[in-house]
């Protein structure tokens, strides 16, 4: 099959293949170590994400790390005067993974800023004598610059729902071991599995449901008629980023000779992807009966990979 290349969503896979450089895997092979394509969650029991229960994009960064066979220093935390002296310090040895910041408070972007707490990650290069920041944003702006009070309020992330402590940032990467790309995605597949099977080792909000039960959970608010932050949401992320999610992981288990298994991430891929048109020309109705078509494919894919 053609697999996507093109634009989207993939911050942190693509934040973390900048910091890496000549040495990344590609950042569909990131995002497929991260995890994030093996399951879907109603946050809430309001917010809908392709995503794995109780999963988030820096417990998904930890683990490609790992299973890269690299380390490197996390840390976060403390006064923005302590948390500025970290940047420029780590920014002085190489390039910085930053993140989660608020996406709304990044203030080079237009339409900033905005309330929304949407989390993003960037590459911070350098932070200059004057107080400037050098960083490149994977939301298509290469060397992007802001004052460092202005990149502090972003990265203290008051509004990212998935952090207690700001100014996270992840630098110093050490190879630890030498992994070829197939070895890593094989190591990740059982962990793959046990998102698929739905972990509850993990904190979520009251209301949260996960994989089939969040599906046909999103496919009876859409009968009933999505409110417009939903369908925005929706409509603007998390569709995008559900089905090229879900086809990275088709094309990484077609790598690994899982022919069944691709297939079926595949045509969850798929299913995601046609989801789009009836969002936005606001047919709740075939939306619904899609999404309950889709909502049995994540235990077919767990017992595949099984």
């Amino acid at each position: 099959m053609t697999y996507y290349t093109g634009s989207g969503p993939y911050c942190y896979a693509n934040s973390l293949a900048m910091v890496l450089g000549e040495d990344a895997p590609p950042p569909r092979v990131i995002e497929v170590l991260t995890g994030s394509p093996f399951g879907f969650e109603l946050i809430g029991g309001t917010l809908p994400l392709f995503d794995p229960y109780g999963w988030d994009p820096d417990m998904g960064l930890g683990a490609a790390i790992a299973l890269l066979g690299l380390r490197c220093e996390r840390s976060a935390g403390g006064t923005p005067e302590e948390a500025e002296a970290r940047l420029r310090a780590a920014a002085g040895r190489g390039p910085v993974l930053v993140g989660p910041v608020d996406m709304g408070l990044l203030l080079h972007q237009p339409g900033t800023p905005n309330a929304d707490g949407a989390d993003h990650f960037v590459a911070v290069l350098q932070v200059d004598d004057d107080g400037t920041v050098l960083f490149h944003d994977p939301q298509a702006h290469p060397y992007a610059t802001l004052p460092i009070a202005d990149f502090l309020a972003a990265w203290e992330a008051k509004a990212v729902a998935y952090i207690d402590t700001p100014y996270v940032m992840r630098a110093d990467f050490v190879r630890e071991r030498a992994v070829t790309i197939d070895d890593a995605l094989r190591r990740s597949l059982p962990e793959a599995r046990r998102w698929l099977a739905g972990r509850q080792d993990l904190p979520v909000p009251p209301g949260t449901l996960g994989g089939a039960a969040g599906v046909e959970a999103l496919a009876a608010m859409a009968e009933r008629g999505l409110d417009e932050r939903t369908r925005g949401f929706l409509a603007w992320f998390a569709v995008r980023v559900g089905a090229r999610r879900l086809d990275d992981a088709a094309h990484c288990l077609a790598r690994l000779g899982l022919a069944e298994a691709a297939a079926i991430a595949a045509g969850q891929a798929r299913a995601v992807g046609g989801l789009q048109h009836p969002l936005v020309r606001r047919e709740d109705g075939v939306l619904a009966e899609r999404l309950r078509l889709l909502a049995p494919n994540y235990e077919r894919l767990r017992v595949a990979l099984a």
